[in-house]
């Protein structure tokens, strides 16, 4: 579900000329949010390319929406040199995240997003804990600024994930084991190129 936030924005970011003012750890942590934001909008492009269930398409514009909002608060907030150089590599490896499953059902769908969403909430909240370390008494306005920012698109991504698992839920059956392990590449794939993103 897509909700307007009152936090501060990118915009507000950019006005306190924050990125040349964060530690490079947290400006490979951005470049990891932008490619893992663009990859998230290429999911939902390729679920809607490939199904034609009324469910899983309402599920995936609202998510949809949800997502080009939060890649357009970060993406101004590096130049093209601090993005990941693979971002051809995301786009397609998030169309194909999203269409696969989309091929097999709706809860292959929901079970492939709340992997995700999974995976994303522990990363956000992973980079706000880097956040306070670096400004424990939270006095530094940039920082927290941009830790208002994450903080409001890991909430997005919960409430994605948590509607995701309902959804799920609702046939009562246990997944396959052919689910179980397109569950479990997923989450490595998103934890490999991560990994990845903060080099390249």
């Amino acid at each position: 579900m897509d909700t307007t936030r009152s936090e501060p924005s990118a915009a507000n970011l950019r006005s306190h000329n924050a990125c040349p003012l964060l530690p490079l750890t947290l400006i490979a942590d951005l470049r990891t949010d932008h490619a893992g934001e663009t990859g998230a909008v290429m999911i939902y492009r390729g679920i809607l390319a490939a199904t034609r269930d009324v469910g899983v398409r309402r599920f995936a514009h609202a998510h949809l929406s949800t997502e080009a909002r939060h890649l357009a608060e970060i993406e101004p907030l590096l130049s093209r040199q601090q993005r990941s150089r693979l971002l051809p590599l995301w786009r397609v490896a998030g169309w194909l995240t999203g269409a696969l499953p989309a091929r097999v059902g709706p809860r292959a769908v929901y079970a492939t997003i709340e992997a995700v969403e999974t995976f994303v909430d522990r990363h956000y909240a992973e980079q706000i804990e880097s956040i306070d370390l670096h400004d424990p008494s939270r006095t530094h306005p940039p920082l927290q600024v941009l830790r208002a920012l994450l903080e409001g698109c890991r909430s997005d991504e919960v409430a994605h994930r948590d509607e995701a698992a309902s959804l799920f839920a609702v046939g009562g059956q246990l997944p396959s084991l052919a689910l179980r392990v397109w569950v479990r590449c997923v989450g490595m794939g998103s934890r490999l190129a991560v990994k990845i993103c903060r080099r390249i």
